[in-house]
């Protein structure tokens, strides 16, 4: 080893110290009430208090509490000269980042906007005489480069390998995981412990989580409504069996029938996805409310008097029924077309007859997709707030009731925690129930033989019933869409049906000034918003979920089943819990990003996220290794070979993610509801205070909008899938055409 290989510092170090040194010197300490990109905090930097960097902050005689991180900022000097290999390379810079993580944590979470968070810091410390807000830029950038050191420190002290890359990317996921899923969970339950006056009381948690409200059975004995948590678990498990029939009806139908319109019934069932979920209620209000065409045609047709029957349990029902029913068919797509149809014709050798060989060899098959459809369209009925908000009525749902516990006249945060975490307690429940019953039998069925290719059909004890399943939903479904359509297009529906474009014209009319092109339509701020949250958000879920992905499916480590399951959390919380347990969290150093447009692309991170690990599993586990290994081989190393080698092989499940990222961020509304602000509101909220105002025409007119730029948006990236696909396949069959010849 040559002197030159000792002098210096690591290169990697040396870039997370300038970052550090930088974030303590130049950038703002504490967030900036306008934004760091409007660049008004510049009048007056660094000298003021509010924009001052931390090195500022201490030299004015402020924020004396930040001074010990200039300490652990000097630790990694002390590698200078020394080898990775050096014991004391890793130990300095565990210090480094353990000691700066902990002490950013300990003064961020003891001192707040009012000084002391704590009563008992007062009372030991007496008045502090001054407060901090949350962190900022600097400070971010500054806890970045010490879980980065830390990281470092982990790798030269042989954690995974000694592999730096995979270890900061583990040490990344971790932390931000742990921050943006566990934190607020953990914050919610803390505020539901706790009174107004801020003092920790289990009785008073005990008397919220009882209430009569929540749990009350007076629909067993009286004409009174049940309690919301029963009212939620029932609609949720009605809602789960029939969008789980739903969805194998269509999947049936599509891969079992021999129809030739097999692409247009997945168009059909794929549609509401991208549709904002409470559009599909106000269609089923203009069909079947008091003044709905079918509603007035039956009371003209029998002598009825109308009624509002469509509000309540079935209202709501029909509705979530029409919005999951296409997931739970997406989902068993896969799964019926992976059944081998060897084992099919294996029992039909045997001399059983089609629906005996569908009732015991394919359906028992088709066992982790019925569970995955069923968990799904559960998740999604208790998660959903647009269509209970719409149709609800007197039916009362966990997600509504936190809704108005938080921006009713109650404004009781502690009570929406604590019907959060009942909330949360069902979803989980679920999710447990499901792995319970899946068991570990496998249901493996491809394996490296032969297949005809060919999957038996449909029995026809099954097959008459199946059509007409799906041809009804089929009809329901287009005449839905055709009244959402028309809804946009007359003066008021029920009322008067003079045709209009009034409604498009008050939400994106465009006019000139003498400043030049004016969006002068009520509905463009928040269009635009959506458009600018949602092409942040979805690289990022999409990016994230593939390093996750990669660590899942290419690399062992301590620990790896709790990384998995942490990733996977935010898939069994509903949005609704998501969005309080935000605000809860976040509304407060040391992170206050509650009214920031920056919470609304984390809350979309997060809550897409485990579709972009999934897609990335999915596509990483048809990667042969060796792939990886012959990188290595050659010198590359973990970044290398995930960069050059591995990413380009998952573009399909790269824009998969970015499309159902995007789309899910366009029409996003549980979680929403709750984040936005009057600077970053998003289209759903626009639209539901159009229809809490019964301006249907304007929110349907809107939603058509927004209907047409997620086609338009899936289209061009189904397309680029399509043939990156297409092409895959060729290069595939040239291949084997080749080795074959």
């Amino acid at each position: 080893m040559t002197q030159t290989d000792r002098s210096g510092l690591d290169r990697t170090v040396t870039l997370w110290l300038a970052v550090l040194w930088t974030s303590l010197l130049v950038v703002p300490w504490y967030t900036l009430e306008d934004g760091f990109f409007s660049f008004e905090w510049l009048d007056g930097y660094p000298l003021d208090t509010d924009f001052a960097p931390a090195l500022f902050l201490i030299a004015q005689g402020e924020k004396l509490w930040l001074l010990p991180l200039f300490a652990f900022a000097l630790l990694p000097l002390a590698t200078w000269g020394r080898l990775k290999t050096d014991p004391v390379f890793g130990r300095i810079l565990i210090m480094a980042g353990v000691g700066g993580l902990a002490w950013l944590m300990l003064q961020g979470f003891s001192i707040g906007i009012r000084g002391w968070q704590f009563q008992s810091l007062e009372a030991w410390f007496g008045p502090l005489g001054d407060r901090q807000y949350g962190l900022g830029y600097g400070g971010l950038f500054v806890a970045a480069a010490f879980l980065f050191f830390l990281t470092q420190g982990l790798a030269a002290r042989g954690a995974v390998n000694g592999d730096a890359f995979v270890v900061g990317s583990i040490g990344l996921v971790v932390a931000i995981v742990g921050i943006f899923i566990f934190f607020p969970i953990l914050r919610m339950l803390s505020s539901a412990l706790r009174t107004d006056e801020g003092v920790y009381s289990f009785s008073v948690f005990a008397e919220k989580i009882t209430s009569e409200k929540i749990w009350g059975l007076g629909c067993l004995s009286a004409n009174v409504g049940c309690g919301a948590a029963w009212n939620s678990l029932f609609l949720a498990i009605l809602v789960g069996v029939l969008t789980t029939i739903l969805g194998l009806a269509f999947a049936l139908v599509v891969t079992r029938s021999g129809l030739q319109h097999g692409r247009a019934f997945k168009a059909l069932t794929v549609l509401p996805i991208i549709t904002p979920p409470f559009v599909i209620g106000l269609a089923i209000i203009l069909l079947f409310g008091l003044s709905g065409t079918v509603t007035q045609f039956i009371a003209e047709l029998f002598g009825i008097a109308p009624t509002r029957w469509i509000y309540g349990l079935p209202g709501v029902l029909l509705a979530q029924l029409l919005s999951f029913t296409p997931i739970a068919f997406l989902v068993l797509i896969g799964v019926v077309e992976g059944v081998s149809p060897s084992m099919e014709e294996a029992a039909q050798t045997l001399r059983a007859d089609a629906w005996t060989t569908f009732r015991t060899v394919s359906l028992p098959l088709m066992r982790p997709g019925l569970a995955n459809a069923f968990l799904l369209g559960f998740i999604e009925s208790m998660a959903d707030f647009g269509n209970p908000l719409v149709l609800g009525g007197n039916f009362d749902v966990l997600s509504t009731e936190i809704f108005f516990a938080i921006v009713g006249a109650q404004n009781d945060q502690g009570l929406a925690a604590v019907l959060a975490l009942v909330l949360l307690g069902f979803t989980l429940g679920a999710f447990y129930a499901q792995r319970r019953w899946l068991g570990r039998k496998s249901y493996a069925t491809v394996a490296g033989k032969g297949d005809s290719g060919m999957h038996a059909q449909l029995p026809k004890r099954l097959k008459y019933p199946v059509y007409a399943t799906t041809a009804t939903w089929s009809v329901l479904t287009i005449i839905v869409y055709l009244m959402i359509l028309f809804g946009g297009f007359v003066e008021s529906w029920g009322l008067n049906h003079t045709p209009t474009l009034k409604h498009y014209a008050n939400a994106f009319s465009v006019g000139w000034t003498e400043h030049g092109l004016h969006w002068s339509g009520a509905a463009w701020n928040s269009f635009w918003t959506t458009i600018q949250i949602a092409a942040v958000s979805a690289p990022l879920t999409a990016a994230l979920g593939l390093v996750t992905a990669y660590l899942l499916v290419r690399q062992n480590f301590a620990g790896k089943n709790a990384f998995e399951f942490g990733t996977m959390l935010s898939f069994a919380i509903p949005g609704t819990v998501i969005g309080v347990s935000y605000i809860v969290a976040f509304n407060v150093p040391p992170l206050e990003l509650t009214g920031t447009g920056a919470i609304l692309v984390i809350s979309f991170i997060f809550r897409n996220m485990p579709v972009g690990v999934r897609a990335g599993v999915a596509s990483m586990a048809q990667l042969d290794k060796s792939l990886d290994e012959a990188s290595l081989t050659l010198g590359a190393n973990s970044w290398i070979t995930y960069r050059k080698v591995v990413l380009p092989l998952l573009r399909p499940a790269i824009l998969a993610a970015l499309v159902y990222s995007f789309v899910r961020a366009m029409t996003a509304i549980s979680a929403v509801i709750f984040l936005v602000s009057a600077e970053y509101d998003m289209a759903t909220s626009y639209i539901i205070g159009r229809v809490e105002n019964n301006d249907y025409g304007l929110a349907i007119a809107y939603s058509t909008v927004l209907i047409f730029v997620m086609l338009a948006a899936i289209a061009l990236l189904q397309l680029l899938v399509g043939e990156r696909r297409l092409g895959r396949r060729n290069e595939k069959a040239q291949t084997l055409m080749a080795a074959g010849g």
